[in-house]
């Protein structure tokens, strides 16, 4: 098979990471596989397997108006097309919400492509404005498909595009995760013998941090062998780390930035939390899970009802309701053997949500895909594999 996966970066993010595990899975597997981002390569954070073509376009900023948007946005088509008919896939394969449009855009009238689609969030929570809006609305419907995460999310779809295919493939989870730059040791933060609060995500506004440094300084007091940790960066960690200072919780709430060794902050902690107003998939949560460790999740949508089984592997609470927070947490923080329970079930994501068995899901659509293009230009004969082949 040769695939060709279209996203804006390969910065540190879900979206990212995602890419990046299936292009090295699939490379593996002795696929042609080709990653084309908009940004430039040094930007990249997530390594890719030496098998695989990267190129990047180099094409990504800010416009200045409109006319520089149509400008810029011709380029990156023109540039994007020109990539396709050079290396040719079968598949081409976008992500998130600004490259679906611009691959619908450059691959009109290609003949022998199928053209996928994903959304990496839930629509309604993650606004483009009025023009990006609608070329999605229009557009989505010349792609073969559309693929989102979550039930809800492919209705909001169906609804609102003209996409005429949307099946639901969750993210696949890697475990154990591999290790990227900066190195943050857990040994560094957290006292020997002591037990981890984790929680990991951009500190940005939607993750709704505020909720949950209050929440963990009303329960502090009573589990003094606590600590909380929130590993990531973003715009809103001035307001947090004053947060903290209010809550004279400096000596235990951390928030030591990006940490590329994430997998070994899972295997320190003890419990994870995410008290986020909206989410699409949060990878994290299920690489939390992968690693065995209990879950305490705001119910928002969408995602966490996908991932974690209320009363199995964690607890979901309504979404800002903080008194419901603590009094999970104090539950959880409290109970050993209530968090060996969750910690033996929460493992179980790490086959839900298996490279294998998510890649295996996304093979399926392709070939499905190809079998309905086949059918439609009249060649009922020939193999799949004539179709989607090298």
């Amino acid at each position: 098979m040769k695939i060709l996966i279209f996203l804006n970066s390969l910065a540190g993010g879900g979206t990212e990471r995602v890419a990046a595990t299936l292009a090295n899975f699939w490379a593996r597997k002795q696929w042609n596989v080709t990653v084309v981002t908009l940004n430039p390569g040094s930007d990249d954070f997530y390594r890719l397997d030496p098998l695989v073509n990267r190129i990047s376009l180099d094409l990504a900023g800010q416009s200045g108006g409109i006319l520089d948007a149509l400008r810029q946005n011709g380029r990156r088509i023109a540039a994007l097309r020109r990539i396709i008919k050079e290396v040719r896939p079968a598949v081409a394969l976008s992500m998130m919400s600004t490259p679906n449009v611009l691959l619908a855009f450059a691959s009109y009238k290609l003949t022998g492509l199928c053209t996928v689609g994903s959304e990496h969030c839930y629509p309604p929570h993650s606004p483009l404005g009025r023009i990006w809006g609608t070329l999605c609305s229009k557009m989505y419907g010349r792609l073969s498909a559309v693929v989102a995460l979550t039930n809800e999310c492919a209705e909001w779809i169906r609804t609102h595009s003209s996409a005429s295919r949307v099946p639901v493939i969750p993210n696949a989870v890697v475990w154990p995760l591999p290790d990227n730059s900066p190195m943050i040791a857990p040994d560094s933060l957290c006292l020997v013998g002591g037990k981890v609060l984790l929680a990991v995500g951009r500190l940005d506004v939607v993750k709704n941090y505020p909720v949950l440094i209050r929440a963990f300084a009303q329960l502090a007091a009573k589990h003094d062998d606590w600590d909380l940790v929130i590993l990531g960066e973003g715009p809103q960690r001035r307001a947090l780390e004053a947060i903290v200072r209010d809550e004279g919780m400096a000596s235990r709430i951390f928030l030591p930035g990006i940490a590329g060794n994430v997998g070994a902050w899972y295997e320190r902690a003890d419990t994870y939390v995410m008290t986020s107003q909206s989410e699409g998939f949060p990878n994290s949560l299920a690489e939390a899970l992968a690693h065995g460790l209990p879950a305490v999740s705001f119910d928002c949508d969408t995602g966490p009802r996908d991932i974690i089984r209320h009363d199995i592997d964690g607890f979901l609470v309504p979404v800002n309701d903080a008194a419901c927070l603590v009094q999970v947490l104090d539950r959880v923080m409290g109970d050993a053997g209530l968090r060996k329970n969750l910690a033996g079930k929460a493992q179980e994501a790490r086959e839900r949500f298996s490279v294998e068995k998510i890649a295996g899901m996304w093979e399926a659509l392709f070939a499905h895909l190809s079998r309905d293009a086949r059918i439609a230009g009249g060649d009922t004969e020939a193999p799949v594999a004539k179709r989607c082949g090298p």
